[in-house]
């Protein structure tokens, strides 16, 4: 499953577009790269200097492997739900409502990391993503979360002006006293808002859109936003 749908409490309907797993492992095999690479570095700077540790020097240990040991809970936390591996892939960690992960939420996701990745090759955390339905592995139930894909999927209706169909017939002609430019930001707002599943942005602009137009309708945020950039393609572009 690559998508769900989710309402928030503005009663906005929001798809998601979960990471699929294999996006999800090949960002994982960057981070892991880029860990070997930082042991490598260390392993030379100690020839350089030409230092041995022993097997006593398990505080020098700890102190070296830090960085390795936290990597993804401070990837995370400092760059707003992504690693390099996931920033390199346009995945991110989000709350299940769309909405941006507390420091607990991370917490809990890279604490579970022992049994979902590191106890079991990984398998444990494939299995739960492919049957959980949501791309949740069991840090990402535990903390709330999921990760989502931020690549754009150009579908038709996300278009400027789409292709109406045939016999349409427009809802609200007050969306004519709205500017081209009106409507170009409009359309890049809700588009960018729609696909990072931004529903604080759409209330916004949905509230706004009603201000300008005074319109009064029953119609879900979402849905309503839809209708008057079509709306507005019909009445301009006949």
């Amino acid at each position: 499953m690559d998508n769900f749908q989710i309402e928030t409490a503005q009663n906005i309907s929001i798809n998601q577009n979960v990471a699929h797993v294999t996006t999800r492992i090949g960002s994982f095999l960057i981070d892991l790269l880029i860990i070997i690479a930082y042991n490598i570095l260390i392993f030379l700077f100690f020839l350089a200097i030409d230092y041995k540790p022993s097997f006593n020097d398990a505080i020098l240990y700890l102190v070296v492997n830090l960085p390795t040991i936290f990597y993804t809970l401070i990837f995370e936390i400092s760059m707003n739900g992504q690693t390099p591996g996931k920033y390199f892939n346009k995945i991110r960690v989000v709350k299940i409502d769309g909405s941006k992960p507390s420091l607990g939420s991370y917490l809990t996701r890279w604490l579970l990391r022992v049994i979902d990745i590191w106890s079991f090759s990984g398998s444990v955390a494939i299995f739960t993503i492919l049957f959980n339905g949501k791309g949740q592995r069991l840090g990402d139930v535990a903390g709330g979360t999921t990760i989502i894909s931020e690549k754009k999927r150009v579908i038709l209706k996300d278009t400027l002006v789409g292709i109406l169909q045939e016999n349409y017939t427009p809802t609200f002609p007050q969306v004519t006293v709205l500017s081209d430019e009106d409507m170009h930001t409009i359309r890049n707002l809700f588009t960018t808002a729609k696909r990072k599943g931004n529903h604080t942005l759409i209330l916004k602009l949905y509230a706004k859109v009603i201000e300008i137009t005074t319109i009064k309708t029953t119609l879900k945020p979402l849905d309503f936003l839809e209708v008057v950039i079509k709306d507005y393609y019909y009445y301009t572009q006949q």
